[in-house]
């Protein structure tokens, strides 16, 4: 506080004063802004950034990173770096837990893999890895793999896409009902297409309960 009190920062006194978590994480990212004439106009902004940044990975006593010109175009650039870092994070923690499933999943549904249902303009298609199941969730912007359908084992998911390799719906197939259960465009939409990707999985229900039953 004395050497902002010297400086006659009083904003920044009148801030750290109240944020002795800002100070203690901050300081040392203060005092070379300040060493380099650089004011914060907003200081609960700019701590946000120093602790986005360290996040980040980034040098934070690094004029380049802690003085921005723009405060908020500065904090919503590493705010979004620092999701991006976290969402990896927990990507990778879910594929870490799906991996202990994996020799299950393959045990339950690889009898499952290869069957492939199409008419003229739509083609479906078991998801046959937890990678699959990843990407489909990732580009559905669902939750078939956040919450874990891999290891549903009355389950069979597929991928409905047309001939060109865009994906339409995915579709829950329920192995005890003999039936499809849900099918989902982007965001648990549905398309154009929802009723009668529909049909088609239930009209070739046989195909999975008989490659269930040579299993048995």
């Amino acid at each position: 506080m004395e050497t902002m009190m010297k400086t006659r920062d009083y904003k920044a006194v009148e801030y750290f004063v109240y944020h002795a978590f800002d100070l203690n994480n901050c300081w040392q990212s203060y005092k070379v802004a300040s060493r380099h004439h650089y004011r914060i106009e907003d200081f609960g902004t700019w701590c946000d950034i120093i602790r986005l940044l360290d996040k980040c990975g980034k040098d934070i006593r690094n004029v380049k990173y802690i003085c921005p010109i723009n405060l908020k175009t500065g904090h919503d650039h590493w705010l979004k770096k620092a999701d991006a870092i976290e969402q990896k994070r927990r990507d990778m923690e879910r594929m870490a837990k799906a991996k202990a499933h994996e020799a299950e999943f393959y045990r339950n549904k690889s009898c499952f893999f290869g069957i492939v249902i199409s008419d003229e303009d739509i083609e479906i298609s078991v998801l046959d890895s937890l990678e699959a199941y990843k990407e489909e969730g990732n580009k559905m912007k669902h939750c078939v793999f956040q919450c874990e359908y891999y290891a549903k084992t009355d389950s069979v998911i597929l991928s409905a896409h047309d001939h060109q390799g865009n994906r339409i719906e995915t579709v829950e197939f329920s192995l005890s009902q003999g039936k499809v259960v849900q099918s989902r465009g982007v965001c648990n939409s549905n398309t154009e297409y929802h009723d009668r990707i529909i049909k088609l999985v239930n009209d070739n229900a046989h195909r999975f309960l008989e490659a269930k039953r040579a299993t048995a």
